[in-house]
């Protein structure tokens, strides 16, 4: 048997790139963040949307320079350790792993919800099970069946558009743009939106497995925003016309109910296997980005060395990726973390502040640091214009884990 090297293999191309970052963003978000949205900004929903788009934009070409410079598996973990040193690394890959980790359980428990409302943890536990081996199988299979999932997802997607826009029930007059949420509402609804756009820098994260990656990078990260974009824009305004504000605020299921509204029942049905299978996109992505960050850590010593191991024949990080099922499949197992992972967008703006700042150092023309500056200061906009609870235990969660760099630094010079 060929000895197990530390390298992965580079496979991916530009479409495969496209394709999971999309499978990362056209996810389950889509089918429940808009009430939440609508709640906070009323009115004020798609103004919250361009805010939203406009942090992600940078945040993207931010990604995208520093991933083709630095075309390794961890993401912005090796980013901020590169440009601005260990401990803003560190911090990066502790805000993404432990936030993510727990997002991993929530799209889980959602799949189980969809699929089996009865029998929720244990579909859960069976999804974290199965997208875990054929991430064990190679990044082809992963990239093949993410294909497949995002193929059903914007199909059904764009079912929802031409229902609901077609429908008698649609009303242009439901679309104004005013602010009756007031500029934080508009600023919250743009927080809570944004993650709908977060796994578009999923490909930086797996920036070792693509080809070419300094021509692959900067071309897949924006085609996947600029098409989640459009379907994102298509489905809210097609929501809006038939719900309103206050009926999308009032929404458990928004899509679903949008489509019942508008006079097709039957298409519930599909809207709530769309949903499901959006969560499980959104599941596969998480767990091929939390394991390749926990290899990045896990070489620099951050985490178990043992983690940084590579599959032989896979050329897979194979022991990252079952430590990460096996933590996501016990919080499924036994805790519902749907309505208590407030942190993890707290996290993901964190980490993102950190990829801004990163790429604010690439250049020092002001030009070229403009990006970065917007997308800096967006970040920790929306990051404090969360909910006080969310912001409350991120900066706890970020907290404990600054505690461990530095007890972790006392060892080594003790």
């Amino acid at each position: 048997m060929a000895q197990s090297g530390s390298e992965l293999r580079r496979t991916l191309g530009v479409g495969d790139a496209v394709v999971i970052g999309l499978g990362s963003m056209v996810g389950a978000g889509i089918f429940a963040a808009l009430g939440p949205a609508a709640r906070a900004a009323g009115s004020g929903l798609l103004l919250g949307l361009a805010v939203a788009a406009v942090v992600a934009y940078c945040n993207a070409m931010s990604s995208a320079r520093l991933a083709a410079l630095y075309p390794a598996s961890g993401g912005t973990y090796v980013y901020g350790r590169e440009r601005l040193g260990a401990f803003w690394g560190y911090l990066a890959g502790w805000s993404f792993i432990v936030g993510k980790t727990a997002s991993c359980a929530a799209m889980a428990l959602t799949v189980g919800a969809y699929v089996w409302p009865g029998q929720a943890h244990a579909v859960a536990v069976g999804a974290v099970v199965a997208l875990t081996a054929v991430n064990y199988g190679g990044m082809h299979k992963s990239a093949r069946l993410t294909r497949v999932i995002v193929s059903v997802v914007l199909a059904v997607l764009a079912s929802v558009v031409v229902v609901c826009l077609g429908s008698d029930a649609s009303d242009a007059g439901r679309l104004d743009v005013g602010v009756s949420g007031g500029a934080g509402g508009v600023l919250q609804a743009a927080g809570l939106l944004f993650f709908a756009f977060a796994g578009y820098a999923r490909i930086a994260t797996l920036g070792e497995e693509v080809r070419d990656p300094a021509r692959t990078i900067p071309r897949a990260i924006p085609m996947a925003l600029g098409v989640a974009l459009v379907v994102y824009v298509a489905v809210a305004v097609a929501v809006l016309s038939v719900l309103g504000p206050e009926g999308l605020g009032r929404a458990s299921a928004p899509l679903a109910d949008a489509v019942r509204t508008a006079g097709v029942p039957g298409l519930v049905p599909v809207v709530r296997v769309g949903a499901a299978v959006a969560a499980l996109g959104s599941l596969l992505a998480l767990i091929l980005g939390v394991s390749r960050t926990t290899l990045a850590m896990a070489r620099d010593g951050h985490l178990p060395g043992a983690l940084a191991e590579v599959h032989p024949r896979f050329q897979v990080p194979h022991r990252a990726e079952l430590a990460v099922g096996a933590v996501v499949a016990a919080l499924a197992a036994t805790v519902d973390v749907r309505g208590a992972i407030g942190f993890s967008s707290f996290g993901v703006l964190a980490y993102y502040a950190v990829a801004n700042a990163s790429a604010w150092t690439l250049s020092s023309a002001p030009a070229a640091r403009l990006v970065p500056v917007v997308g800096l200061v967006g970040c920790v906009t929306l990051a404090f214009a969360l909910p006080a609870l969310s912001v409350v235990v991120g900066a706890a969660v970020l907290g404990v884990g600054v505690a461990a760099y530095g007890v972790r630094g006392w060892r080594r010079t003790a």
